[in-house]
């Protein structure tokens, strides 16, 4: 088996497309230790194995800021000039059918052993983001609370200020 497949390596080779976690042909190729043409080759042999929710290929846009993400070597290595196919966990799972090499199986296991532990920690993620807005609202509202109470000790430190008694008028002594 490839001693390649940690799952750091792996997730290194995981992009978000079109809202879902996949992997590119030419990163499975290496992984398969195949070429990407002999990949897509046994692909589009059995195309019926791979509907669209499973693979497609990346528009020109998608190539372009995916290649503008990610640290592209000249030459062999780096993505090739034509769009490359995606391929999400299904499609994945799909072609160690079609490859039908023991390395592709044991890759397999490997890459969904990594998907797997990709969405446990987005689950954990959210998890402790809901936590983390539950407390900053109850901060919020402690905040509140404090101002009113600050307030109402300023008030209380006010001295007391009797307004003064009005005074008599004073010019109607009958001089008027």
């Amino acid at each position: 088996m490839n001693t390649n497949l940690t799952l750091e390596a792996l997730k290194s080779r995981i992009f978000r497309i079109r809202g879902q976690q996949v992997m590119l042909g030419q990163d499975l190729a290496i992984l398969y230790a195949t070429t990407a043409g002999a990949l897509i080759q046994a692909v589009k042999r059995n195309r019926h194995r791979f509907p669209v929710d499973f693979m497609f290929q990346l528009s020109e846009n998608e190539f372009e800021i995916l290649k503008s993400q990610i640290v592209i070597s000249k030459g062999s290595g780096g993505l090739r000039r034509a769009r490359p196919y995606a391929f999400n966990e299904q499609g994945i799972a799909m072609l160690s059918c079609v490859l039908r090499s023991h390395q592709a199986v044991e890759v397999n296991i490997a890459i969904m052993r990594a998907f797997v532990k990709l969405r446990h920690a987005l689950v954990q993620n959210r998890d402790l983001i809901r936590r983390v807005e539950k407390v900053e609202g109850k901060i919020g509202l402690m905040e509140t609370d404090i101002r009113f109470m600050l307030q109402d000790i300023r008030d209380i430190k006010k001295p007391l200020e009797i307004p003064p008694k009005p005074q008599p008028n004073v010019k109607g002594f009958g001089n008027e």
